[in-house]
């Protein structure tokens, strides 16, 4: 990787208490012309971290994922955006990619990259999980976030372009930290289709969890991934029994 070329991306985190994934995902940052947090109340040594790495705090209230990154996607100063988590690390062959790409004529107004998780000790190479294809690079002046509660994602006007090198992904700490994540996602979209109106048939989150257990283990190959593959694709399809069960619940309400 060669850091000789600043690149003219603004790098947009939200953080709050990610001192641990800050010190491994920062460092590989510095290729970056503008690095913004916004800290939506750390009490570790986030900012501290930050500070370090020469970020750009900005402090302020929780107001969802969507209204939260939007707020912060618009103080970038750079003429592109880069999406990135605390928990994700952006590889030397994505950089090295990236820097050949800006110094030519860019002709699309974003870039998809591709992520691969880490978790139990290994790479999750197949299922629901990889390939994981986001949009992340977009110029800053041609994009509009879709406003959902949780899994939000950008809407592009224009045309995109998919990335060789990939993001990697330590997305949970261990399973105890996925099934956490999977109440507060689940209770959040039951929420968000509640507000939209949206009804269940009967024993249509058994369909839906079943379908989706089918696609993750067999059609994608997650039994490729041997124990963990099955793991992950039984936890998707609880994900989504949850979800209905939930919406229901509200909806009985």
């Amino acid at each position: 990787m060669s850091n000789s070329m600043k690149l003219p991306i603004s790098v947009c985190m939200l953080v709050k208490n990610e001192e641990e994934n800050l010190l491994k995902s920062l460092p590989s940052l510095s290729v970056f012309e503008e690095i913004l947090a916004y800290d939506s109340g750390s009490t570790d040594n986030s900012q501290l971290i930050c500070q370090q790495h020469g970020v750009k705090i900005i402090e302020g209230d929780w107001h969802g994922f969507s209204r939260t990154r939007t707020k912060l996607f618009s103080q970038a100063r750079q003429p592109w955006v880069f999406w990135l988590d605390a928990d994700e690390i952006v590889t030397d062959q994505l950089i090295d990619e990236l820097q050949a790409i800006y110094k030519s004529e860019i002709k699309v107004n974003g870039f998809l990259i591709n992520r691969m998780v880490f978790f139990q000790g290994k790479w999750v190479r197949h299922g629901e999980w990889f390939p994981d294809w986001n949009l992340r690079i977009f110029r800053a002046d041609f994009w509009e976030i879709k406003d959902y509660e949780v899994h939000e994602s950008i809407d592009l006007t224009g045309k995109s372009f998919r990335l060789s090198g990939i993001i990697e992904h330590y997305s949970y700490k261990n399973w105890a930290d996925r099934n956490n994540r999977v109440e507060s996602y689940s209770t959040l979209w039951a929420e968000m289709k509640k507000r939209e109106g949206k009804q269940t048939l009967h024993g249509e989150g058994f369909i839906r969890a079943t379908w989706r257990f089918f696609r993750s283990y067999f059609i994608k190959l997650g039994f490729m991934d041997g124990l963990i593959g099955l793991r992950v694709a039984i936890s998707i399809a609880r994900e989504v029994l949850l979800k209905y069960k939930k919406l229901r619940l509200l909806n009985s309400k």
